[in-house]
């Protein structure tokens, strides 16, 4: 199933190429970025993965923007999130975006969208209905990533790190949460020798930045925080000793089987219901998986038996673990053209006066647009919120900074590295051809 990944990576490099290019020549062509500007719909592309965007828009369409849906209904789409990207390349170069989007894997995309004049800045003037409700944090999180300027509707404000299953631990004599990597890789040796799986995350490809991000949080943890800036800056390169150095410890895991398996055949939602079934120790993912920790349906573990720890220091390392990769996770991006109506700004200003305090009340969603303080939250969302506050600066995820056909290699081929049938070299060479392509 998997002995043709080379050639189906190369097939999507080439057509995210050809997607460019698409989306290129439409901005010099047209200055549409839209189906049409009078639309008889508030249409929004959202995710599989993602239920819990589409369920605070309709909770919106219900009551708080009642009046604002009966002026232009919405109507959602759902697209796989590993072919996200091919498919908003597609409808830019065909001016076809939806209203409203989940934005790009990859942040270079959406900046090439605004840039093509298809996507609106919400730091605009005449824009301050939404930009001033967004939570600070999360403003400057968007802005470090889009060139100053706040393009996106950070539907969540995340940390990530690892989540551990309390009793699973303990029940193997594991009585205190690793801190350090030395203590997690021989936590995970133990749970391996009791017939557990030690690691759930997703491999699959598209969803393989589930192993991916144990790459980029261990560079931070042995670099320091500018491990992928000097990246892009050209200051180092991925295929560098140190930084294939950080990729052969996440194939070490992948070769003693620590991510079960076949991970490359594991994707999003398996991962999580691995987790939440109590069939893994632990946990690498970001606090939008919170929602579902405290979904009863979901969670068969209870939240009493969940725990969080950032990712732990590495003995010698330039990094510490209060530098938490802290992101605006899944966020939304809006049609430039469609704003300019009248019905959908009103559409767009509600989302931004009520989404924040709607997703945290009935989701449990943390977010970077203001909610109403008085919402009681559960044990584990106060967990998070307590963490974001301990956190005294922050750090991306791997590919947060490169274009997207290096994104889409990088995802493609994390499972093959969490399943130990990539070194780190031959990892990190791949990513990098494409991020110099």
């Amino acid at each position: 199933m998997f002995k043709n990944r080379p050639l189906r990576r190369k097939a999507l490099t080439a057509l995210a190429g050809a997607g460019i290019a698409a989306l290129a020549l439409s901005a010099c062509s047209s200055g549409s970025s839209g189906a049409t500007a009078d639309p008889k719909a508030f249409t929004f592309l959202s995710i599989n993965e993602n239920t819990t965007i589409p369920g605070v828009l309709t909770a919106l369409s219900k009551n708080e923007c009642s009046a604002e849906n009966k002026a232009l209904p919405l109507k959602i789409n759902k697209q796989a999130q590993g072919t996200l990207d091919q498919q908003l390349q597609l409808l830019a170069g065909q001016n076809a975006l939806p209203t409203a989007f989940v934005s790009a894997n990859s942040p270079d995309l959406t900046q090439k969208l605004f840039t093509s004049g298809k996507v609106v800045d919400f730091g605009a003037s005449g824009n301050s209905a939404v930009s001033d409700n967004l939570v600070p944090a999360a403003q400057d999180a968007v802005k470090a990533l889009y060139d100053d300027k706040t393009i996106v509707l950070p539907t969540e404000l995340n940390i990530e790190g690892i989540w551990y299953n309390k009793k699973l631990l303990a029940d193997n004599g594991i009585s205190e949460a690793p801190t350090t990597w030395d203590d997690l890789t021989a936590d995970m040796a133990t749970l391996k020798a009791a017939g557990v799986q030690p690691i759930s995350d997703a491999g699959k490809a598209g969803d393989g930045w589930g192993v991916t991000r144990w790459v980029g949080a261990y560079l931070y943890r042995t670099l320091g925080p500018d491990a992928l800036a000097d990246v892009k800056s050209g200051k180092a390169k991925l295929t560098d000793p140190k930084y294939v150095a950080a990729a052969d410890e996440i194939a070490a895991l992948g070769k003693k089987g620590y991510f079960g398996s076949s991970p490359n055949s594991v994707d999003y939602a398996t991962a999580l219901n691995t987790f939440l079934s109590g069939k893994a120790g632990f946990y690498y993912m970001g606090s939008w998986a919170v929602s579902a920790f405290n979904d009863p349906k979901q969670n068969k573990i209870g939240t009493d038996n969940i725990g969080f720890v950032p990712f732990p220091t590495v003995a010698g390392g330039k990094g510490s673990a209060d530098q938490t990769p802290t992101n605006v996770g899944t966020d939304i991006a809006v049609s430039a053209s469609q704003y300019k109506n009248a019905k959908v700004k009103a559409w767009v200003d509600c989302i931004g006066k009520n989404y924040g305090t709607v997703a945290l009340k009935n989701f449990g969603q943390i977010t970077g647009i203001k909610a109403d303080s008085s919402v009681k939250v559960p044990a584990l969302t106060k967990l998070t919120q307590d963490q974001i506050d301990k956190t005294t600066s922050s750090v991306q995820w791997f590919e947060a900074l490169f274009p997207a056909a290096a994104t889409t290699a990088s995802q493609n081929n994390g499972g093959l590295l969490g399943a130990g049938q990539l070194t780190g070299s031959q990892f990190m060479q791949t990513v990098s051809s494409s991020l110099s392509n």
